[in-house]
């Protein structure tokens, strides 16, 4: 039987408008949700100083509660406070709170106000700060999930006490661990998109240099955590442990929010953050196994190391739109996109397409063009019919003749020499390591979006320059190359 918080989430849920939630950036957390995170906290003894900030309608604090009230918990006291900026949700939150103060031994503070601001201006220490936040020794949270702009208010206001981020989600996590004691419990679910990637960097080296990772949990189906709201977003729900020394870390996966098929495993920190990994992005492994990745140590290489670049497709369409032709004439040369890559090679042009064939050669044009070759390269976003997020392909020279140039669109992450095409080999053996299973696997464990950057495809790690040409050689000599087949040459390799 639903409780009555869970009844009142899914009505809120149904009668409230996307354009709303899009407005507060916040989905309130199902039942079941609330009660794995709630779980997750080791238990404690003494007074416990909850923080729930976005706490909309009290699902995580109650959860909490329950446990606690269950005997999951031996606190002797609880005092929380809650941060709810949606006026319409707060009389649900206060609601929710008041059925657990009937022992004297609970209290709550609830807040109609900005977390950003407050907690911000409790840790400046500001001489005419209006609001000092006692220390939390427990948060849970559900943050908003909103894009910062760059010149707004709350990055202004982050950047006094050290936090530098680019989402309010990541914002709240990082003021929730500032705001913890030394020992303090964090648990919240987030969308998996600060595990890599740059605009993050600053918010993982926040919060790997002031607490430790003890837990990451990965719903396997993308849109199933917020179900009822149609979320399609890879969340992930982490613990922290503010002030400890780093140890081993348990990492559990289920398909959704029935934890019916809950595995976990514990994990080295050194599988989940690389120990030489400049940009220390987060991987989550979900099985105990090495992937080939991890296994062969002739896969070491940066392309650096190779003397490889990798750049976004330098072409943006709607800036260049009076140069675009939907078919080639004269004065044009040939513009891909991920449209004229299959696994059979390169068609190009293709009549009826949606999207211009080609573009014109000019002095607006030319510096955006590359000279015609050999290019291996990956879409920038898989579609959701494909299995694999990394996606590559070959540029032939024989699909373009008479061709001296081409442009790459920006949804195409392109190889090359310094702007210039690839030895045919390299090309044909970058991309069939990039196709095989253990690259997209590899791939997967850090990186929680459809999207693949130029950055995550520069941090990753290849085989030697000769072996990517022995591995070319091998696939310009096959037919019709198969996933099985790719999977397998990649286990041969060697030094």
């Amino acid at each position: 039987m639903l409780s009555a918080v869970e009844q009142k989430r899914l009505q809120l849920s149904k009668s409230t408008g996307a354009e709303r939630k899009s407005q507060f950036g916040q989905f309130l957390t199902p039942e079941r949700t609330a009660a794995f995170m709630a779980g997750l906290f080791p238990d404690g003894t003494g007074n416990c100083r909850l923080l729930d900030a976005g706490a909309g309608i009290g699902s995580l604090s109650a959860a909490f509660l329950e446990r606690w009230r269950a005997g999951g918990f031996h606190f002797q006291r609880v005092e929380m406070d809650a941060f709810e900026l949606d006026h319409a949700l707060m009389p649900h939150l206060s609601h929710t709170l008041e059925r657990y103060k009937y022992k004297g031994d609970f209290s709550a503070n609830i807040y109609g106000e900005d977390f950003i601001y407050a907690a911000v201006e409790s840790l400046s220490g500001d001489l005419f700060s209006s609001k000092a936040l006692e220390s939390y020794t427990h948060a849970i949270l559900n943050p908003p999930y909103k894009k910062i702009n760059s010149n707004s208010a709350y990055r202004f206001a982050l950047r006094r006490i050290g936090i530098e981020t680019v989402n309010l989600y990541s914002a709240f996590v990082a003021l929730a661990v500032a705001l913890t004691v030394p020992g303090g419990q964090i648990v919240a679910i987030i969308p998996r998109s600060f595990c890599n990637g740059p605009y993050y960097r600053p918010f993982r080296d926040f919060i790997l240099e002031r607490a430790a990772i003890r837990h990451l949990h990965l719903f396997e189906s993308r849109n199933r955590a917020f179900k009822d709201d149609d979320v399609l977003q890879e969340n992930i729900i982490i613990r922290l442990e503010r002030g400890s020394q780093q140890g081993a870390v348990t990492v559990s996966v289920s398909t959704d929010d029935t934890f019916g098929d809950l595995t976990s495993h514990e994990h080295p920190f050194e599988r989940i953050v690389f120990p030489d990994a400049p940009e220390r992005f987060i991987h989550v492994p979900t099985s105990p196994e090495k992937n080939a990745i991890e296994l062969f140590p002739a896969i070491r290489y940066t392309l650096a190391d190779l003397s490889i670049n990798v750049s976004t497709g330098p072409v943006v369409d709607f800036r260049l739109k009076p140069h675009l032709r939907d078919m080639p004439e004269p004065c044009t040369v040939p513009l891909l996109y991920p449209g004229h890559f299959s696994s059979s090679g390169t068609t190009w042009p293709i009549e009826g397409m949606k999207k211009p064939n080609a573009i014109m050669r000019n002095a607006d044009t030319e510096k955006w063009l590359f000279p015609i070759g050999f290019y291996c390269v990956v879409r920038r976003f898989s579609s959701k019919e494909e299995q694999r997020r990394v996606v590559a392909g070959v540029v032939e020279p024989r699909a373009f003749v008479h061709m001296p140039m081409l442009g790459f669109e920006n949804h195409l992450n392109v190889f090359h020499e310094n702007k210039q095409g690839l030895p045919e080999a390299m090309a044909r053996g970058l991309a069939l390591f990039l196709n095989s299973t253990a690259v997209d696997e590899n791939f997967r464990r850090f990186s929680g979006h459809t999207q693949v950057n130029a950055t995550d495809l520069k941090l990753m790690k290849y085989p030697s320059r000769d072996t990517l040409i022995r591995l070319g050689e091998w696939a310009r000599l096959q037919g019709v190359i198969t996933q099985a087949m790719i999977d397998a040459k990649l286990e041969t390799l060697t030094e």
